[in-house]
């Protein structure tokens, strides 16, 4: 097995374990708190530090990544410099974290959360900032292994502390900080294991090199935060932390599923770096890339869709109903971010990363506008339709700057996702159709409508010519194919 599919296998299996924990663990949380104000607190103080916590990194950690892959030599002077920019960095972001809160008229509760939660800030910018050079040197077994030993940890103190204590949602945090701690602790052993003891000494011998070459870095990541989570902030201005609370059921639930292309992506990335000298093989290997996705997505998110209330219902409770139609809107954003993943992957081959960030860029102030409009429209359900109209833009803008990458038409990206996407839709029509009458035999018989669903999309799917034997044989052929991982050292 080679580096780069050893690498993917094992991060794409602690991913999945990871993010099945993740997603169990605040189903939990939902159905023990049973209150959406209390979940909404929680939720908000983790979307302010994880969004005051990219500034800790100003895009170092990308860099690491990088130019570790590059020149293991000096990995360790780069990490040291690294981290003493995070220690003079860090003091200002958790002052930042801690002034916000009044700011932005948090509530009590939300408050007091932040105050612990910018603890689990700190921990995690160090932590991976630290896989980041295990990463780099080719050993993500570690990462692998610390990030689902930290979620596990995470929620077994949560869940310990929900079911033994008083309902005091502080603890959920504590809980959250015990995981992060364990992966600083980990990562840390870790790299001291591979670069030396010393290689953890702040030092600022590169001047400010390291924030130079993060800075690209740290403007997508960004606009990113931004465009991920300005939803959250405006539904708690407008709406309230309740209302919050029962859009985070549907945050979650929606994007628990990102994970799923990172894989393939992870393949993808260096076989297109490989054909760049090649525009026909480059093309036909992002249209099987977007075909491939399509075939991933299509069948899990328009599924989804059509039992949207009932996974609601039986997974949070029916106080969490209000989040059914949102979900639906998300998942219909979720498509586009599905295939955006290959677009990414290519203008990061072709060194077009500035073009990338400004598509971003577009997005953010896409969804900043938008949100500001429609959540006062039409409630929670407005941040739902603005991540449509968002991730819609990001694609498009990305869409137009691969064609100058590639010579690629929209009849053509169509043609590759057709089948499948039709398949899809067709199969929620008919989910949606024979729900009904199944549940009217019993409240939980809707479920019998999954491997019909998953029938009525492999058959249509092959009938409009989305799912063919040539598909499946070229996609693995190309994955598998030795030119792509020759070039993957310094893409890892």
């Amino acid at each position: 097995m080679s580096v780069l599919t050893k690498n993917t296998f094992l991060l794409t299996i602690a991913s999945v374990g990871q993010k099945a924990i993740a997603f169990f663990y605040f189903a939990f949380i939902a159905n023990v708190l049973g209150d959406e104000t209390l979940l909404g607190a929680y939720f908000l103080a983790l979307v302010l530090t994880t969004t005051v916590g990219v500034l800790d990194d100003v895009g170092m950690t990308s860099v690491v990544i990088r130019d570790t892959a590059k020149n293991q030599n000096g990995a360790k002077e780069l990490i040291k410099n690294i981290l003493g920019w995070k220690l003079c960095i860090i003091p200002f972001t958790v002052f930042l974290a801690c002034i916000l809160p009044g700011a932005l008229d948090f509530s009590a509760q939300a408050t007091s959360l932040v105050y612990i939660a910018v603890f689990v800030m700190v921990a995690d910018t160090l932590s991976v900032t630290l896989y980041g050079v295990l990463r780099g040197l080719h050993t993500v077994k570690y990462e692998a292994i610390g990030v689902f030993i930290g979620q596990s940890l995470t929620a077994i103190g949560g869940a310990i502390a929900l079911t033994t204590q008083e309902l005091d949602i502080r603890y959920l945090v504590f809980a959250l900080l015990i995981g992060s701690t364990w992966n600083v602790l980990f990562a840390a052993i870790q790299v001291s294991r591979k670069l030396g003891a010393d290689a953890l000494i702040p030092s600022w011998s590169m001047g400010t090199r390291p924030l130079r070459l993060g800075a690209m870095f740290f403007l997508a990541a960004i606009f990113v935060k931004i465009y991920s989570y300005i939803d959250s902030f405006t539904i708690k201005m407008v709406l309230g932390e309740g209302a919050l609370g029962v859009y985070s059921i549907a945050y979650k639930f929606a994007y628990a599923f990102q994970f799923l292309p990172l894989a393939f992506v992870g393949a993808l990335y260096p076989a297109m770096s490989a054909q760049l000298h090649d525009k026909i093989a480059l093309k036909k290997t992002f249209l099987q890339a977007e075909w491939y996705l399509a075939l991933l997505g299509a069948p899990i998110i328009f599924g989804l869709a059509a039992l949207a209330p009932e996974i609601i219902n039986l997974v949070y409770g029916d106080r969490y109903l209000a989040a059914a139609p949102v979900l639906q809107l998300l998942l219909i954003g979720l498509w586009f971010i599905f295939m955006d993943f290959p677009i990414g992957s290519l203008l990061n081959a072709s060194d077009m990363q500035r073009k990338k960030t400004f598509a971003m860029g577009i997005a953010m102030i896409m969804n900043f506008a938008a949100n500001m409009i429609f959540v006062r429209m039409f409630g929670i359900a407005g941040a739902g339709y603005s991540a449509i109209l968002t991730f819609i833009t990001l694609f498009c803008a990305g869409f137009y700057f691969a064609r100058q990458v590639i010579p690629l038409t929209v009849a053509e990206w169509w043609g590759s996702v057709r089948g499948v996407t039709l398949a899809g839709l067709c199969m929620f029509v008919v989910v949606f159709l024979i729900k009904a009458p199944l549940m009217s035999v019993h409240p939980l018989a809707w479920i019998f409508s999954i491997p019909i669903g998953a029938l009525v999309f492999i058959f249509l799917g092959w009938q409009f010519g989305g799912i063919t034997a040539y598909h499946i044989q070229s996609v693995t052929r190309n994955l598998r194919s030795k030119q792509y991982v020759e070039d993957s050292p310094t893409n890892a």
